[in-house]
C-alpha cells in the first residue's frame, strides 16, 4: 500500500535569545534516557549519543552499555511524534554528540535542521532509512517506519557498533559483541513472525496508520484497510464519509481478523474504527511509535508480536 509520509516530526522551535545564550539555557536534558553525561567529570570518557526517539536511544544503550550517555529527544510515550517541538536542550545535546541516530525518510527532519545550525561538525550521523536500503514502491511513497522491520534493526545494530567503535576504538570488541547479542534476540522475533505467517498467512487485518506495516507484512498478513483511510489519518486530514463507511464495514462484516491501532495518534475517526471492531468482537492490537515507559526495544517488540499472534488466534 502506498504510504504517505507528509505527517512528520515538526521542526524545532528555538528562540533567538536562547540560541544567543545557548550555554545558559539549560544544564541538563530532561528528555534523554541517559542525559548528557559529558558534563560529569566522573563520566567524561563516555560517548555522548543523541537519538531522535527513545527507540534508537535504547538500541544505542543496548550496544554501548556503560560506555555511552544517550539523550533521546522524544521519550514520552504520550507524545505524538508528528507534532513534537524540539527545544534548546536538544540543540545543546546535539552540539556535544559524537554519534547521532535519526530515522530519516522525512520522519524527523528537525534533527538535520538542528545539526545545520549547530557548531558541531564532527558527529557520526546514522540515518535508519538509509541503513535499511528501503525505497518508495513504484507510484507510491516510502513507509518510513523502519524500526518495525527487524532486518533493519539488525543492520542498525552493526552500524551503531561501528560508529561507537570509531569514537572509542579501545572498546570496539565490546560494541561488536553487544551488537551480536542484540541481533540474536532479533532472530527470535523473526521466528515469531514466521510462525504467525505459517498459521495465518494471507489473513486480512486493518490498521489506523502504516506504523506497523513492516511487522504485518513479515508475518504474512494482508492489509485490507482502504488506502484513503490510513493516508488521511497519517496526514491529519479528515476521512471522507464514504471512506469511513468502507472502513467500518471491515468490522461490521467481520472481514478482518484484527485491528492494529496506533495509540499515539488517535482521534474521533480512529476511535470509531476501534469501537466498531470491539462491538463486532474483533481484537484490537494497540501499537505505539515510541517505547513505552520501562520497556526496551526487544521487550516492546516481543509484546507487539505476541499480542498480534494472540489476536489472530481468537
Amino acid at each position: 500500500m502506498p504510504v504517505s509520509s507528509s505527517r512528520r516530526l515538526a521542526p524545532p522551535l528555538i528562540t533567538g535569545v536562547c540560541l544567543i545564550f545557548l550555554a545558559g539555557c539549560g544544564s541538563s536534558s530532561d528528555s534523554g534516557s541517559g542525559g548528557d553525561a559529558s558534563r560529569s567529570p566522573a563520566a567524561a570518557s563516555v560517548i555522548p549519543v543523541v537519538a531522535s526517539t527513545n527507540v534508537y536511544g535504547d538500541m544505542a544503550e543496548q550496544i554501548g552499555g556503560g560506555k555511552v550517555a544517550v539523550t533521546s529527544i522524544i521519550s514520552d510515550p504520550d507524545q505524538d511524534p508528528h507534532s513534537y517541538e524540539a527545544n534548546t536542550q536538544n540543540q545543546l545535546a546535539l552540539s556535544k554528540a559524537k554519534v547521532v541516530i535519526e530515522n530519516g525518510g522525512g520522519y524527523d527532519d528537525f534533527v538535520d535542521r538542528m545539526l545545520k545550525s549547530s557548531d558541531n561538525s564532527s558527529p557520526e550521523v546514522i540515518n535508519a532509512v538509509k541503513v535499511s536500503g528501503k525505497s518508495a514502491p513504484a507510484g507510491g511513497e516510502l513507509n518510513e517506519h523502519v524500526w518495525y522491520d527487524f532486518p533493519t534493526a539488525a543492520k542498525l545494530a552493526d552500524r551503531i557498533a561501528a560508529a561507537l567503535a570509531k569514537a572509542d576504538p579501545d572498546d570496539a570488541a565490546t560494541f561488536t559483541g553487544k551488537a551480536k547479542a542484540f541481533k540474536e534476540k532479533l532472530t527470535s522475533l523473526e521466528q515469531k513472525e514466521a510462525r504467525i505467517k505459517a498459521d495465518h498467512g494471507g489473513e486480512a487485518v486493518a490498521i489506523t496508520e502504516p506504523v506497523p506495516l513492516y511487522l504485518l507484512e513479515a508475518s504474512g498478513l494482508r492489509n485490507a484497510t482502504p488506502e484513503a483511510f490510513s493516508e488521511a489519518i497519517e496526514e491529519g486530514d479528515d476521512v471522507s464519509p464514504r471512506t469511513l463507511r468502507d472502513t467500518l464495514a471491515l468490522f461490521t462484516g467481520k472481514k478482518v481478523k484484527a485491528l492494529v491501532y496506533n495509540e499515539q495518534t488517535s482521534g474521533p475517526q480512529t476511535e470509531k474504527a476501534e469501537q466498531a471492531a470491539k462491538t463486532a468482537g474483533i481484537p484490537v492490537v494497540p501499537v505505539t511509535e515510541t517505547l513505552p515507559k520501562g520497556e526496551d526495544y526487544v521487550g516492546w517488540m516481543t509484546a507487539n508480536v505476541d499480542a498480534l499472534a494472540s489476536a489472530l488466534a481468537k
